[in-house]
């Protein structure tokens, strides 16, 4: 018997008890907070890589010329509790493997983690006043009600073609999508047609009128690390150990394919915590590469963590920014909501 079938009772119950839960909220029987300072929130309706940390960095950059931008996080993963601030000392076991992946590349801005962002939003906008508020992977947060919400939904995990939790993927009914400000349709393959895309659309209009976007992701032409930087097209002699601890690895694989990359894959689970053994298994299987010419490459959420234990400068990633196809009419709404609200 096909598993969802076995799940489905399971999905229903889960249904239910998120639906219940949204319809305290917005009877407002659950307390919301909303804040003077200008809040987008960031989120997704399924479990699983959305490509929530690339359009993060999107809008830092976006926003980062005129703004003082803070980033808020539960920090997921890390092995640590409440409120902490980004510092020197931080590290992806203190605030989580994103949130320092953030706040190593954007200098400038201030970055906290903490499970009450209530109290976290309270704590920065007391501190530091910024001009806006990031929250990452907040789409089921309702305590907070944001300014502006963006909801992103992967093009291969579409979610009016999912199932809820634990039959699927989502978190809750995709009805609920309605909630958001804007939908973007995340890691589009190359030479997606207009066609397609206005397929996509019309889907997705059955659910809610708001504007649908789409990104997609780029890869840098070159792997780096804090020693060297090299060009992928010098990468054809090498043989490559290529680590990843993220959901999706399809396009990641594709890319390099493309590119005629020689490598041998080593899957871990997304946000993997990397223990003793994986590293003694990872340097096991990079003594046994026979090639003068040989690296590990791996994503730059997994650089953050693997660094730590892999020196020598054998170790580098391959950077990524997403890319909005509508750029222009995005960058124009998500501003003219940060400026609203001044």
């Amino acid at each position: 018997m096909n598993l969802r079938l076995i799940l489905l009772p399971f999905s229903v119950l889960f249904a239910l008890i998120t639906e219940v839960r949204n319809f305290l909220y917005d009877r407002g029987i659950l307390k919301q907070y909303e804040f003077d300072v200008p809040v987008i929130s960031v989120g997704n309706l399924n479990v699983g890589g959305s490509g929530k940390t690339p359009q993060i960095e999107y809008l830092i950059r976006l926003l980062q010329p005129g703004y003082k931008v803070a980033v808020i996080s539960r920090g997921y993963k890390r092995l640590t509790k409440g409120y902490i601030e980004a510092n020197e000392n931080s590290s992806p076991e203190t605030i989580g493997d994103e949130p320092y992946q953030i706040y190593r590349k954007f200098k400038d801005i201030i970055v906290a983690v903490g499970e009450n962002r209530v109290e976290a939003v309270r704590k920065v906008v007391k501190k530091h006043r910024p001009g806006v508020i990031l929250l990452d992977d907040a789409f089921q947060h309702r305590r907070i009600k944001p300014g502006w919400q963006i909801l992103l939904t992967p093009y291969k995990h579409l979610f009016y073609n999912d199932w809820m939790l634990p039959a699927g993927n989502l978190r809750e009914l995709p009805k609920n999508v309605n909630r958001a400000d804007m939908i973007i349709v995340t890691k589009l393959p190359e030479n997606l047609d207009a066609k397609k895309q206005n397929k996509i659309r019309s889907k997705i209009a059955k659910f809610t009128g708001k504007e649908v976007y789409f990104s997609k992701i780029n890869y840098a032409p070159y792997l780096t690390n804090e020693i060297k930087q090299l060009n992928i097209n010098d990468l054809a002699d090498y043989k490559i150990l290529l680590i990843t601890g993220i959901a999706d690895t399809s396009q990641l694989y594709a890319f390099l394919s493309k590119k005629n990359i020689n490598f041998e894959g080593l899957k871990f689970g997304d946000h993997h915590r990397f223990s003793p053994a994986d590293i003694r298994r990872i340097k096991k299987k990079f003594a046994g590469i026979k090639s003068s010419k040989k690296l590990i490459l791996t994503t730059e959420k997994d650089y953050v963590r693997l660094s730590f234990r892999l020196s020598g400068g054998m170790l580098y990633y391959l950077p990524i920014q997403t890319e909005i196809i509508e750029k222009k009419e995005f960058n124009q709404k998500v501003l003219a909501y940060v400026r609203s609200k001044k």
